[in-house]
């Protein structure tokens, strides 16, 4: 994705690069702005497969049929109820995309901890007015690999039997 230390950019830059960086072979755009991004990404790459979702179908569209390497979404969530986000984001992360960009107004009445309870990280703040943030989810990086969390320390057959706990 974007490299947190780099200097502002604007919203269009954002996710110009965090698709140039993801090279998906799956997108899913909704806003006007990814929507523009998308439809010249899909030009670019026509073996690509590509949509678009729309607001007014965002309930009826998910659970896609296609799991999507990455998801652009700008201007959207402003437009739901807190509930109907939550859904969006969450949806599109339980069903499998791999990452996803969300670029929110600050003035919004979203939070960094309402986003970082659905697994995001905020990436970065954006240029322009009003002011906006990127925020991002990964699936790679989402749930970090932990030592204790493996069969081997929560399961100890050898003691089985022999020991009451």
């Amino acid at each position: 994705m974007i490299e947190q230390n780099e200097s502002r950019m604007t919203p269009q830059q954002a996710l110009a690069q965090t698709l140039d960086n993801c090279q998906p072979d799956t997108l899913l755009v909704c806003g006007t702005l990814p929507v523009r991004l998308g439809s010249a990404w899909h030009k670019q790459y026509p073996d690509k497969h590509y949509t678009e979702l729309l607001l007014s179908e965002s309930r009826k569209a998910l659970p896609s049929s296609h799991t999507h390497d990455l998801a652009l979404i700008e201007g959207a969530l402003e437009q739901l109820s807190r509930e109907e986000g939550t859904l969006l984001l969450g949806q599109l992360r339980n069903f499998g995309t791999h990452r996803i960009a969300v670029i929110m107004t600050d003035a919004s009445d979203w939070k960094l901890s309402d986003f970082l309870g659905l697994g995001f990280q905020r990436q970065a703040y954006l240029e322009g007015t009003p002011a906006r943030t990127l925020y991002t989810y990964n699936i790679d990086s989402y749930n970090r690999r932990r030592d204790w969390n493996n069969p081997r320390y929560w399961a100890n057959p050898e003691m089985w039997d022999k020991a009451r706990w």
